[in-house]
């Protein structure tokens, strides 16, 4: 018999919203704080800060053996790069995961960007897989809020991947379902699996969050015991929202519009519990 997971009251859903605006507004400190020079632990205090001042706790730090608030991973690292004094150079691929608690209900987000001040083709690379990550979780996005079974939100993310080149995604770390923790049932996958999953439900609350490579998808885990990297050095990118579906249609809990602007191009329109 298949695992059940919680289901999510409108009204749970909306303290949700509150966790997840807070994980947004840390990311976007974040963002406007990446530039050559700055260091990876530099923008990890930024966001503690964020979201301390928000009321909230840096949920990754509730993570056992994990002490900060972002995983900061670059380049050929993938997922879970531990913050440091690296120094960001112009061009490098720099991906930012983060989260936040508030009265006990979670957000989980992340995105990719080039560090700016290179024009070089590689970086316009970089800056062209970051696109097409992104725009793969917004077609799982749109999916998840149609879908009846939830490998349709897999589905949806292969399928815009594979079309616009030879990507690699990863296979072992896959998206949550996400509420009172971070990390929940049902498990998220970026790809076509032979399982369609759960039903989908009103009340659903997932954190989509497709990882692709440049190259092959196959990764090993650094001596730090955290950090993804790829076995073929090739770079990596990682796009995340935490979503949900509720009782009036589907609303993206981390970004600030609700997912008004991105999921436009589907033709769906988000709906707040506002």
């Amino acid at each position: 018999m298949r695992k059940r997971f919680e289901l999510k009251t409108d009204d749970d859903i909306r303290k949700m919203r509150v966790a997840g605006l807070l994980t947004a507004k840390a990311l976007g400190a974040v963002r406007a704080a990446i530039k050559p020079g700055v260091t990876t632990l530099e923008l990890d205090q930024i966001a503690e800060q964020t979201i301390r001042d928000g009321g909230g706790i840096p949920n990754f730090q509730l993570v056992p053996g994990y002490y900060h608030t972002v995983c900061a991973s670059v380049n050929n690292a993938v997922v879970h790069g531990i913050p440091s004094n690296r120094a960001l150079e112009p061009g490098d691929l720099v991906s930012i995961d983060c989260g936040a608690e508030v009265d006990g209900w979670n957000g989980d987000s992340a995105f990719s960007m080039v560090v700016p001040g290179d024009n070089s083709e590689l970086a316009k690379q970089r800056q062209i897989q970051s696109d097409v990550c992104e725009g793969s979780l917004w077609a799982g996005i749109a999916a998840f809020a149609s879908a009846k079974r939830l490998n349709e939100v897999g589905i949806a993310i292969e399928k815009h991947v594979l079309e616009r080149g030879p990507y690699g995604i990863l296979r072992e770390y896959i998206g949550h379902g996400i509420g009172r923790t971070m990390h929940e049932d049902p498990a998220v996958f970026n790809y076509r699996t032979r399982d369609a999953g759960p039903r989908v439900e009103n009340g659903m609350c997932i954190a989509i969050e497709p990882m692709i490579t440049a190259g092959d998808q196959a990764t090993f885990i650094q001596d730090d015991d955290w950090t993804v990297e790829t076995m073929d050095g090739s770079d990596g990118a990682h796009w995340e929202h935490s979503v949900a579906r509720h009782s009036k249609g589907i609303w993206v809990l981390t970004e600030p519009d609700g997912g008004e602007e991105k999921l436009a191009p589907f033709g769906i329109t988000p709906i707040s519990l506002d």
